[in-house]
């Protein structure tokens, strides 16, 4: 992500939803001045520990703001914007865009990385055929929970992070998509089971005991069960990098 910002080492650049710093201190490692940005102050914190620890306190700043609301950062005062999976958890996408053009200064370049989740619906895809009525009705619901249309996870595919770029003035724009189809690595059943497949959902074991009786979820594992543990299937796996100029 840096490289694809062409960060130089006297710039300042903005890490939105910063996390632990895996790319702010990347940048300090290459000379830029830092700020790093997030929603968690603990956090934030740990970042500011670590860049004490690191010696690179000095050109570090530390802003407690959402993606969608910079307002603690000046118009035109950063370089480069990166961002990593932060998209997928708001709502006000365009006004992400928004704020990231605000901030930057003329010349800044955006950077990010985004998962494209509508091309990873369910996880795996397998022939369940023998059971797929039980099969429909533990899809439904991550469906229910999670509605393609206006889930923030799942709203959005690489198109549209090209559109909302332009609608909000970006003079160029580059996205790269990458998809991997393959077959799923194998896994342990109970590890399966006790796994969500993103945060704001339940594990595969809390939904088979919401929709299906004990002696269908019997019936579910006699046949998804040597699936699982045997890496049979398919996997999608997409990811889109973008970078766009101001």
């Amino acid at each position: 992500m840096l490289d694809y910002a062409n960060l130089r080492g006297d710039e300042t650049l903005l890490d939105v939803g910063c996390g632990d710093g895996l790319i702010a201190f990347g940048a300090l490692a290459r000379g830029a001045s830092v700020i790093f940005g997030d929603i968690s102050e603990d956090l934030l914190k740990t970042c500011r520990e670590i860049a004490t620890d690191l010696g690179v306190l000095d050109r570090c700043r530390f802003v407690e703001a959402p993606a969608d609301d910079l307002s603690p950062i000046k118009s035109e005062s950063v370089d480069v914007v990166t961002t990593r999976s932060v998209l997928i958890y708001v709502k006000d996408k365009r006004g992400v865009f928004a704020e990231f053009h605000r901030v930057l200064r003329p010349g800044g370049r955006v950077s990010l990385f985004e998962p494209i989740n509508r091309l990873n619906r369910f996880g795996r895809m397998w022939d369940a055929a023998p059971i797929q009525e039980l099969e429909d009705r533990v899809k439904s619901v991550f469906e229910r929970l999670q509605p393609r249309d206006t889930d923030p996870m799942l709203d959005f595919d690489e198109r549209d992070l090209v559109d909302l770029a332009e609608e909000v003035g970006f003079a160029e724009i580059d996205l790269t998509l990458e998809v991997e189809v393959k077959p799923p690595e194998p896994l342990p059943w109970d590890t399966f089971l006790d796994m969500a497949w993103n945060p704001n959902i339940p594990t595969m074991r809390e939904v088979l005991e919401e929709v299906l009786t004990a002696e269908e979820r019997e019936r579910y594992a006699a046949h998804i069960r040597p699936l699982v543990e045997q890496g049979q299937g398919r996997r999608t796996m997409a990811s889109a990098y973008l970078r766009a100029t101001k």
